[in-house]
């Protein structure tokens, strides 16, 4: 399943000689199983910030508050870091072909319960399912790039998943935007739970078995933790998620309500602000190669800063695009650039500390939503950009203060290609 043998290149004229050395390529099954799973997980991310291009339009309907609306995206995030640590010790030596399935079937019945509910209770009910797929999906799913190809190809699959997870990030508001205005909310999860029962039957199909003789425990958890670097990395995700949905779940009631825009503008912007993401995570694959503290700073200061001029700049139409672009482009770097700083930080710990990273950083998504939508009811929709700007910017003056650089190149993670 995993590849066929193949010569690998001599070395170059003036370098020492050597044997060819015998090289498994990856077979097109295998590279197809490592796509479903990249596909899995960029329809689980999609989904889970599918929520917030629908705010206005939900809270509308439900009746309740945008900010309370907020909560489906708090829920999902918190129920995802206890999912993270207790699915990945809970499923101990479980062939992970199965693990993969079930996360994914959760995907399904979350956005059917969202779709057909009147109930908001019942509808948050439903994004905590989903939060127990995204969960396990980043803490498990990863993982599995050196399982489904050889070695020498492991940090190309890696990349791959990951691709998933960074594509969906940037994704989900802009789909669910411009689906909501065309047919309406419920329809955006319809979709997107179709997509889901295409994902399982494609997983189901491609992945083979993928048996696993170790299993988690909580006495592995804390490994992380005792990296002095990762430490600081972990203070780093928890600032700039909770900066970044601070404010972005609340960007849409922000861009109607004070930038007076119609909802088909307010979903193109979205959708740029996705291609500006997608254009930002090659950005940062190339500055983390330079130096991952500059990155790390850049899209502190890029985030923060372009968020909280929204206020100011942002209430016409040029300004809010210039705006929604930059700040794009710096969520965009975000991903790859916290993910290259803790793989470097403690690469012998990421299996085991996986989980607890991964908590970290669905702990500060959550109180991020949490934070924004308190700061909406109470102060205004403006105010969550400046309080998510705040966070952001103080993320890369952490890293400024304390963060040295290596300067040892990355070999987990690359920018998306």
């Amino acid at each position: 399943m995993r590849g066929r043998p193949v010569l690998r290149a001599l070395p170059p004229a003036g370098e020492p000689s050597a044997s060819p050395a015998i090289v498994t390529a990856p077979t097109r099954s295998a590279w197809l199983a490592v796509l479903s799973v990249a596909v899995g997980s960029f329809a689980l991310v999609t989904t889970e910030f599918l929520p917030v291009g629908l705010l206005p339009s939900i809270a509308a309907e439900l009746k309740v508050t945008e900010g309370l609306a907020g909560m489906m995206v708090t829920i999902p995030g918190l129920v995802a870091a206890f999912a993270a640590i207790l699915v990945t010790i809970g499923v101990g030596k479980t062939d992970r072909r199965y693990v993969i399935w079930g996360l994914t079937a959760t995907l399904i019945v979350s956005n059917l319960m969202v779709a057909l509910s009147d109930s908001f209770t019942v509808i948050l009910f439903g994004r905590a399912l989903l939060g127990i797929g995204v969960g396990g999906f980043w803490a498990i799913g990863g993982a599995l790039g050196n399982r489904l190809v050889p070695p020498e190809y492991a940090t190309r699959a890696t990349s791959i998943i990951f691709a998933g997870i960074s594509l969906g990030t940037v994704a989900g508001v802009p789909a669910g935007a411009l689906i909501g205005e065309l047919v309406g909310w419920r329809v955006a999860f319809y979709a997107a739970g179709a997509v889901a029962v295409l994902v399982l039957l494609t997983q189901m199909w491609l992945l083979p078995r993928l048996p696993t003789t170790q299993s988690l425990t909580f006495a592995q958890l804390p490994e992380l933790l005792r990296v002095k670097k990762a430490r600081l990395g972990m203070l780093a995700t928890l600032l700039i998620f909770i900066g970044q949905f601070a404010a972005y779940t609340y960007v849409t009631p922000f861009l109607s309500q004070v930038g007076g825009l119609n909802a088909t503008t307010i979903s193109a912007l979205l959708l740029t602000y996705g291609a500006a993401g997608f254009v930002g995570n090659l950005i940062g694959g190339w500055t983390v190669a330079r130096s991952v503290r500059t990155s790390m700073i850049a899209t502190g200061l890029v985030m923060g800063l372009s968020a909280a001029a929204l206020p100011l700049i942002g209430t016409s139409l040029w300004g809010a695009t210039a705006l929604i672009v930059i700040w794009g482009l710096a969520f965009g770097m975000m991903p790859i650039s916290v993910q290259t700083w803790m793989f470097r930080a403690a690469p012998h710990a990421m299996e085991s500390g996986g989980a607890v990273f991964v908590a970290t950083a669905q702990i500060s998504l959550a109180s991020g939503a949490l934070v924004g939508g308190v700061a909406v009811d109470h102060l205004g929709v403006s105010s969550a950009m400046l309080v998510g700007g705040v966070f952001a910017v103080a993320m890369a003056a952490v890293i400024a203060k304390w963060g040295e650089d290596d300067g040892k190149p990355s070999t987990k993670l690359h920018a998306v290609h």
